[in-house]
């Protein structure tokens, strides 16, 4: 993605700076905990768009220990 343009950009709902997760894929605004999607390069600026990352995930398993019979 293209820093400039990244340095123009600014999360719709409070204004203040976003950060770009090349791995994800995202542009994550700390302040409102949203992450918005960049798809082909273009990011999807959209507040219905963006991922809540305050929310847990759903389909978190517990970790299994594995049993120790003798």
């Amino acid at each position: 993605m293209d820093t400039r343009l990244l340095d123009l950009l600014v999360c719709p709902i409070c204004k203040g700076a976003l950060h770009y997760d090349r791995e994800a894929q995202e542009l994550i605004c700390p302040r409102d905990k949203l992450a918005y999607p960049v798809r082909d390069e273009i990011p999807l600026m959209l507040v219905d768009l963006a991922r809540d990352l305050a929310a847990a995930p759903a389909d978190t398993a517990p970790s299994q220990a594995a049993s120790a019979d003798a």
